[in-house]
């Protein structure tokens, strides 16, 4: 699950995490995880390539633990590919610091659900305390990203809408064409009774 900020990847995630069965594996979003235990966050180049590299590093360990456990489907909330939307510099440099390329990236994910960023006036906020970007900065991060994972052969896109429950069933909806059967079966019932 990808896109870019306030595009309510986090919330999908976590209804997913909380209804659908034990054969479901949902990660954090690792630039949580580094920032929320404390990594300096600066503006300076030097301080935004670090902090990539290590959202990087941590997205990759937290794809290999969820693959773990016998997990039919792992859900990330973003890829390691998002994280040159906020590099820094150029791809190529990204892609050197990170010692992998953009095919062999693409190639780790079998489908990719896009949520759009939402604009101002269709909700995009500040309420989560980690998120640092104006609705302007919001929308060029989400339409690098957008870039970024064009080349992936099965990408769902989840336009934004002035409803987020109708977003949300829009990406459930992808989700659901991904899912193994048993999986699929409990998200029906799930939303069912919504």
């Amino acid at each position: 699950m990808t896109g870019g900020p306030g595009a309510g990847k986090t919330a999908v995630l976590e209804m997913v995490r909380r209804y659908l069965c034990e054969h479901v594996r949902v990660l954090p979003e690792a630039a949580s995880v580094v920032f929320g235990g404390g990594f300096p966050r600066h503006d300076d180049a030097q301080c935004r390539r670090a902090a990539q590299r290590a959202i990087f590093h941590v997205e990759r360990e937290l794809e290999a633990i969820g693959a773990g456990h016998n997990a039919a489907i792992v859900l990330c909330d973003r890829g390691t590919i998002d994280g040159l939307a906020y590099w820094p510099g150029s791809a190529e440099d990204f892609w050197a610091a990170t010692s992998t390329t953009l095919e062999a990236e693409l190639a780790r994910y079998h489908a990719v659900i896009h949520l759009r960023t939402p604009t101002t006036l269709q909700g995009y906020n500040h309420q989560n305390p980690l998120r640092t970007e104006s609705s302007t900065m919001a929308a060029a991060i989400d339409a690098r990203i957008l870039d970024l994972w064009a080349r992936h052969p099965k990408r769902y896109l989840v336009d934004s809408t002035g409803d987020f429950l109708d977003k949300t069933a829009d990406a459930l909806a992808f989700l659901r064409r991904e899912l193994p059967e048993c999986c699929s079966t409990h998200l029906e019932t799930v939303l069912a009774t919504s």
